[in-house]
């Protein structure tokens, strides 16, 4: 336990007054020219999110939610790492450490705190309990910016691996979707000692590198959304990873183009959102509150701009040696595939990817951002894919 200090969430009032008088002066483009968000994040949804985030919102909400789960901060590698760490009522619980991705937060994955840590409250048994570790990433919510470039997946990895040796963890699995995913990789080639398994619910490096063959139907129908969305929807990724510091002036001037920004992820999980405020069918763990409790944390924290440097890291990764072959992932690796995923990963691609695969399922419902959209979906996944690692 050495350097894990408690952490609590508390902004001053000026703060919260700060976002509110920036909120209001908002000047806005003209209406979108289409029926669609084929131009980007449509006028209306926008105007109601800022009318309500402005008049409606409660931060102190969000904040008493954090703060009632334990909070850590850790050094590791010159940075002040923030987590949760929710332990398991039950003595034999498996720990896990599950890494959010971009847009996203902690926040995301507080839903699936309850069903993970108190099975037998969500329908499960004392057998699928977990400790959970829910760390930020570096630059993201409480952890610190870095300062120096070299931060890249592996490196974050590395610093994760050093995280749960210190909370005396012998044996744990990992998790991550989105930029995740990328982390929970680099740990499954990293192999540390302790670690048991991993699983993931993005395939990222289909959509990050050269996606694999498709002959099948199914790889055809994967291949097609992943060039749709590297046509149409890859404009966030691409701005991030090569001009993060232009983006980030936007995001750190003006709440309103900081919530644009974060919409504008991929088409299925901006429909969802835009219900939320437009009117529509509710999508899941997808509220208002919970969609502006993630933006509101990016605005407080003031972490747009080293959250998009995350994507420029990806684009420049730590030289490995001449002729040395990126290391196979050879511990058992669990996927499941949500059918509202920016793709839906063939099992053939995914093992491609990872010969040790051990777990493969396509779930019932379920995005981009599975823990938050469908919890206990996302939990039961969980218990399914690391059961047989107990």
């Amino acid at each position: 336990m050495t350097d894990i200090r408690p952490f609590k969430t508390e902004f001053p009032d000026q703060a919260l007054a700060d976002l509110r008088r920036r909120i209001g002066p908002a000047r806005w483009p003209s209406r979108e020219l289409v029926t669609d968000r084929s131009q980007g994040v449509q006028l209306a949804t926008i105007q109601e999110l800022a009318r309500y985030w402005a008049d409606g919102y409660d931060w102190r909400r969000c904040e008493a939610e954090l703060n009632a789960l334990p909070q850590f901060t850790a050094e590791i590698d010159g940075l002040s790492i923030h987590f949760i760490h929710a332990r398991s009522r039950h003595p034999d619980a498996l720990p896990l450490i599950i890494t959010h991705g971009w847009p996203g937060s902690v926040i995301e994955l507080l839903g699936v705190v309850g069903p993970l840590t108190d099975p037998v409250a969500h329908g499960g048994t004392a057998a699928d309990a977990f400790d959970l570790v829910l760390p930020s990433l570096p630059g993201y919510g409480f952890s610190d910016e870095p300062a120096e470039t070299g931060w890249d997946a592996g490196r974050i990895a590395g610093a994760w691996a050093e995280l749960m040796r210190r909370l005396g963890y012998s044996r744990y699995v990992a998790q991550g979707g989105d930029q995740g995913a990328g982390v929970t990789d680099a740990m499954g080639r990293q192999a540390p000692a302790e670690l048991a398994g991993i699983h993931l619910n993005f395939l990222r490096s289909a959509l990050a590198g050269s996606p694999p063959a498709a002959t099948s139907a199914e790889e055809r129908a994967a291949l097609e959304a992943v060039t749709a969305f590297r046509t149409g929807g890859f404009g966030y990724f691409l701005e991030q990873a090569t001009r993060p510091q232009t983006i980030g002036y936007a995001l750190l001037d003006s709440p309103v183009a900081l919530a644009a920004w974060m919409l504008d992820h991929d088409t299925d999980s901006y429909y969802k959102i835009s219900r939320a405020f437009t009117g529509g069918p509710p999508a899941g763990g997808l509220t208002r509150d919970h969609i502006l409790d993630n933006v509101t944390l990016y605005w407080l924290t003031g972490t747009g701009a080293s959250a998009a440097r995350s994507y420029w890291e990806g684009g420049h990764p730590q030289p490995r040696p001449a002729g040395q072959a990126p290391a196979e992932v050879k511990v058992p690796v669990g996927f499941t595939t949500f059918p509202d995923e920016i793709f839906r990963a063939p099992r053939s691609w995914v093992e491609q990817t990872y010969p040790s695969l051990s777990y493969f399922h396509q779930a019932a419902r379920g995005g981009h951002f599975a823990a938050w959209e469908e919890p206990d979906l996302f939990a039961a996944e969980m218990r399914a894919a690391f059961q047989p690692l107990r």
